[in-house]
């Protein structure tokens, strides 16, 4: 059991990304002991999730779920047009990124959306006090498209694989800016206790420097709890 609370300098701000206007909500201060977290997660099971991911994943606990639903359920009602939906989380998990720039594949070296589906939301809860990098947006430049949807889909894949056979085939590396295939639309530092929560089919991606050196040490790498909310 974690006893969760929220900050009592709890701040809430809103953005718009990009010509598309996606909203993109940032909370400062969020939980009033983000050490409780980060020590859970020291003593949590760590293992490889999906192939898109660049690092391990363990499941976060049960109490920090409720606690997301009573802190974020009045700020969604605002500006992601929630209304009498509930909150479904589809996943909740803490998140390492463990994987060497050389060792990326093609798809974790450019931006990704994580669901097509309207209602669907991502949050991200930095718990790293190191400059290891935020979250960023982009555009794809040949379509112009800054979110995925199932209108969408068929064209902007097959605008990829166009694309990654040629001159622009992205470097082993964490997309961090520009490239030739995308345009950065906004970059979010990746402050101690910052959530950040946006639609899920938003391209981003981790914006992850050159000189990242990755750490399995809950305790001291680029740990986060990432989540997926549906609004049903």
């Amino acid at each position: 059991m974690i006893d969760i609370a929220p900050h009592p300098q709890i701040s809430v701000r809103i953005h718009f990304i990009g010509a598309e206007k996606t909203p993109l909500l940032i909370i400062d201060n969020l939980v009033a002991d983000p050490e409780a977290l980060i020590d859970v997660a020291v003593r949590s099971n760590f293992t490889p999730y999906g192939r898109f991911f660049p690092g391990v994943r363990a499941r976060a606990p049960m109490e920090y779920e409720t606690f997301l639903r009573q802190v974020l359920t009045p700020y969604l009602k605002e500006h992601f047009a929630l209304g009498e939906r509930e909150l479904k989380f589809v996943m909740c998990h803490y998140s390492l990124v463990t994987t060497p720039a050389n060792r990326l594949n093609m798809l974790q070296r450019i931006p990704h959306f994580d669901s097509v589906e309207p209602n669907g939301l991502a949050s991200v809860h930095y718990l790293f006090k190191k400059d290891l990098g935020g979250t960023a947006f982009y555009r794809h430049r040949k379509t112009g498209y800054e979110s995925i949807d199932l209108g969408r889909q068929e064209s902007y894949f097959r605008s990829l694989e166009g694309e990654n056979d040629g001159p622009n085939l992205p470097d082993a590396k964490y997309i961090n800016g520009d490239t030739a295939l995308y345009e950065q639309l906004l970059n979010v530092e990746a402050c101690f206790n910052r959530l950040i929560i946006y639609p899920r089919n938003s391209l981003h991606s981790g914006s992850i420097g050159e000189n990242f050196v990755p750490d399995p040490n809950p305790a001291t790498g680029r740990l986060s709890i990432n989540t997926f909310i549906d609004m049903v």
